[in-house]
């Protein structure tokens, strides 16, 4: 059968570029599968309230474990459900932080046969409303590109935990076009449709599309963990985010966990965790110079002054 699709778009391409790019798309966009619960996720699950939005006519099944405001948001990712981020909620929730999460579109308990970015950042601005904005966001895979396109765009988020991510939406097409066998004529009519359909009326959409750019326009500062035997996404995709951000993103590289793997990690876990519970230099300062005064001390002094300058 794909290889039935591929001829067809191949053939099509220069005479119906817009049909193609519909077909292209439609494919591009729907998970392979929809994985179930399980049995060790399946308590964590049971113990979430449980919640419903609409979204271009989908319902979104949306999860919450715990109360107060600006919580930790999980975003999945692709051909994948919240369930799968069951380690981290566990984590969080004893570290004292409340979580939100959904299943995207096409996913999980969620309606629908497929997502996109667009879908992504309505659900995750739907939930930053009603929720009074996150502390943080701990995503996976296409959920990283989904969260660094929305968050640029005014949702914001003091920390960002990105683990096998990728950064760059040309690279989920050329991984597509390698993967069907396309043309590059199809890709570009692909990208067209993209561009200028789904995001009509959007100018610039396509730097948006791209993590590693501008990234004065998110001020978070970011954990990165990605696995050097990651076959979905590449190590440089990581690389690349960590690099656009400087001093503010830390890049941790694993081995032999792979791209799903690494969601269960004991360790990969723990350094999230503790990554979000970490002072800023900005927090730190108050507290070393109140020391600072308080003991009145010369050694003291230089502590509160590091502080502030580290």
């Amino acid at each position: 059968m794909a290889s039935l699709l591929s001829t067809t778009l191949n053939a099509t391409a220069r005479l119906a570029p817009g049909l193609v790019g519909r077909a292209a798309f439609a494919l591009f966009v729907r998970p392979l599968g929809r994985p179930a619960v399980r049995p060790d996720e399946a308590g964590v699950m049971a113990g979430a309230t449980t919640g419903r939005l609409t979204v271009e006519g989908i319902p979104v099944t949306t999860y919450r474990w715990g109360e107060g405001g600006r919580p930790v948001l999980l975003v999945h990712g692709w051909t994948s459900r919240t369930s799968r981020l069951a380690g981290f909620v566990t984590a969080l929730r004893a570290a004292g932080h409340s979580v939100v999460a959904f299943d995207a579109p096409g996913h999980g308990a969620s309606g629908g046969r497929a997502t996109n970015l667009r879908r992504q950042r309505a659900i995750i601005r739907r939930l930053h409303a009603e929720h009074g904005g996150f502390s943080a966001v701990v995503a996976h895979s296409f959920g990283v590109l989904s969260t660094f396109f929305t968050l640029r765009e005014g949702i914001p988020a003091e920390r960002i935990v990105a683990i096998g991510g990728v950064a760059d939406f040309e690279y989920l097409l050329t991984q597509f076009r390698h993967t069907m066998r396309l043309r590059p004529a199809v890709e570009r009519a692909l990208r067209d449709h993209v561009e200028h359909r789904l995001f009509a009326g959007e100018p610039g959409i396509r730097d948006r599309f791209d993590a590693r750019l501008r990234p004065e326009e998110i001020p978070a500062r970011i954990l990165l963990v990605h696995d050097a035997d990651d076959d979905v996404a590449a190590p440089e995709q990581s690389r690349g985010i960590a690099a656009a951000y400087g001093d503010r993103a830390r890049l941790i590289e694993t081995t032999g966990l792979g791209h799903r793997r690494i969601l269960a990690d004991p360790g990969v876990i723990a350094a999230a965790v503790a990554f979000l519970g970490e002072q800023t230099p900005e927090q730190d300062a108050p507290q070393a110079a109140a020391q600072a005064a308080a003991q009145g001390s010369a050694e003291s002094s230089a502590v509160a002054l590091s502080a502030v300058v580290r």
